[in-house]
């Protein structure tokens, strides 16, 4: 009975809704292994990643799922990252509309892919960083950085990029300043082209 009342007395510790570490809990139980184990049995804690879980919250549709910035924050242990989803180049006005179950984490920690909740994300290190928010400019540098992974044209796209840019449908300022900064070799080449008037380069294909 001790045992079980322990068991209660993690769980009453927990705020509903939030995502917790193996680490954030190991201050509120003397064995944390026995009482995860029952909690989980219970269905009063969710497993939502290695090392990770939630605290559920309930709703008159269900469970309510984890929040993707709780879930990645949780793993990476750090806010430092950023969320980006090709689906989200759709919202550029170039003519993607492609849906992808994919979800990059740019971050300077961890790469490689990791299943959170019922989501796989794929961590990619970057060495030059990322901003702290996302912007349609940011997005629009990050889509030549991944022409190759789109699913499109990447000539047709370059075109449309193009079109786009010269018709002002961006803040040119703030977009060249970020292909400096974040982009890759041909991303900088392609964008430092557009800046200064000119054709831009050929992209070789590797």
């Amino acid at each position: 009975m001790k045992q079980v009342k322990r068991c209660y007395e993690l769980l009453s510790q927990l705020s509903a809704g939030q995502v917790y570490s193996w680490d954030d809990l190991k201050g509120y139980s003397n064995s944390l292994g026995r009482d995860v184990k029952r909690l989980l049995e219970e269905g009063l804690l969710n497993k939502v990643g290695p090392g990770l879980y939630l605290s559920p919250k309930q709703s008159r549709f269900g469970s309510v799922p984890a929040k993707e910035q709780q879930l990645v924050s949780g793993f990476l242990k750090t806010d430092d990252f950023l969320l980006v989803s090709p689906n989200y180049y759709n919202g550029l006005g170039l003519g993607l509309t492609q849906l992808k179950n994919e979800v990059f984490v740019y971050n300077k920690k961890r790469h490689g892919n990791v299943k959170l909740s019922n989501q796989t994300y794929r961590f990619k290190v970057k060495v030059k960083g990322y901003p702290k928010e996302l912007t349609k400019e940011y997005l629009l540098v990050d889509l030549v950085n991944n022409l190759d992974e789109v699913g499109e044209s990447p000539s047709m796209l370059l075109r449309n990029v193009v079109d786009s840019v010269q018709a002002n449908e961006f803040n040119n300022t703030q977009l060249f300043m970020l292909a400096k900064q974040y982009g890759h070799v041909y991303t900088k080449k392609f964008f430092a082209a557009l800046e200064l008037g000119k054709q831009y380069p050929v992209r070789k294909v590797a």
